[in-house]
């Protein structure tokens, strides 16, 4: 058991630390009040080949794994969460749609490498106004007519929407069947009758750009078509395991980002004529934190490991989601109340940290949901 990075991993590391620092950080405030999106940030990570951290040199990726994904994630959460979110969609759920589907190795060279090389992003269509943790309530539906499938209806709270090139659409192909006749499809931007609906006024990763997505007798290619009908259930349930891994990863820096705030600040703010690390409440607080980080990134890690190993990630997956998500609600939390009165301004960053947290509690599977997957597992 080795618990040290390897150099590749520690050269990432480095390389998206000194990227959110340089390039990130500055207008992170700005983002946020304005809710813009700055693609160039997209695009930069584009062109330091982190998009395609994880998937083979074939079709766009780096050969990599996981953990290097993870770390990077990690790196760029620290200071936001927002472009983290972009790039987690981008690379574990659009591609993870295609890699864990049915799609031919043709299908993988045509829709891969535009997105992990070349600047455009990819979008994960699965939640619906009624199916969220319960897919059974999805509607969306395709109906195949020769050579094409015609597919009405709508997804809501998709990131990267307004952004997009290219969309994993998940679509019932029997309404009898319901989840169990669920096919995966590659629709690309522009392809008539598609359209990218309201943006949502969300409560943090305020410059992420998340929308709905309607179909409106949107044709769409067989060839188009990653997972048959019956097959795309499995896929989505998959991709999400892969996803859940880089949210856990994003949970991480967000914990990480608001407890080095904190850290600092009681360093250099004094009060009763002492800095405030001296008092022994805080301090102590704050061990704990740190010792609730410490525990969360091995298990993220783990996770990351897992996959790359070829192992079942399933449930590691769900457990690093879990508690990387409660430890940087936790940490974002703390460090507002332990910056006081500073920590409500936006100055400080801490209460944008703690508003982004709060998604990765909800996104991807919710806390219950984790739940619900591990305890199966607890009494077979």
């Amino acid at each position: 058991m080795n618990f040290e990075l390897n150099e590749q991993q520690l050269s990432i590391q480095k390389m998206a630390r000194d990227f959110t620092e340089k390039k990130v950080a500055p207008k992170v405030l700005e983002r946020d009040e304005t809710r813009e999106y700055d693609r160039s940030l997209y695009e930069d990570l584009c062109s330091m080949g982190f998009i395609g951290l994880p998937y083979e040199k074939e079709y766009g990726g780096e050969g990599l794994g996981y953990m290097e994904y993870a770390l990077a994630i990690e790196e760029i959460s620290k200071v936001d969460p927002s472009l983290s979110v972009s790039f987690s969609v981008a690379t574990s759920l659009y591609g993870g749609s295609l890699h864990f589907s049915k799609a031919t190795d043709e299908q993988l060279k045509r829709f891969l490498p535009p997105v992990l090389k070349g600047n455009h992003l990819g979008s994960f269509g699965l939640t619906e106004h009624t199916a969220g943790s319960d897919v059974s309530g999805m509607l969306t539906f395709a109906e195949r007519k020769g050579d094409e499938y015609i597919i009405n209806g709508s997804k809501c709270f998709i990131t990267n929407g307004p952004l997009s090139d290219y969309f994993a659409v998940y679509a019932l192909t029997d309404r009898e069947l319901g989840p169990k006749s669920m096919a995966t499809f590659v629709v690309e931007k522009n392809t008539p009758g598609f359209t990218i609906g309201a943006r949502h006024n969300t409560m943090g990763i305020r410059s992420a750009m998340v929308s709905e997505l309607h179909f409106t007798d949107v044709h769409v290619p067989v060839a188009n078509m990653i997972s048959p009908p019956g097959e795309g259930f499995h896929t989505a349930l998959k991709t999400l395991d892969g996803g859940r891994i880089g949210i856990a990863s994003q949970a991480l820096g967000i914990a990480e980002g608001a407890f080095e705030i904190a850290r600092k600040y009681l360093m250099e703010r004094k009060q009763f004529k002492k800095p405030l690390y001296k008092n022994q409440h805080l301090s102590f607080r704050m061990v704990d934190l740190a010792t609730q980080i410490e525990m969360a990134k091995y298990i993220v890690y783990k996770a990351a490991c897992d996959k790359d190993a070829g192992k079942p990630f399933s449930l590691s997956a769900a457990k690093a989601k879990m508690i990387a998500a409660e430890t940087a609600m936790k940490v974002t939390t703390d460090a507002v109340q332990m910056l006081g009165g500073n920590g409500f301004m936006k100055e400080y960053h801490v209460e944008r940290l703690m508003r982004d947290a709060k998604i990765t509690q909800i996104y991807e599977g919710t806390t219950e949901i984790q739940k619900i997957v591990l305890s199966k597992q607890l009494f077979v």
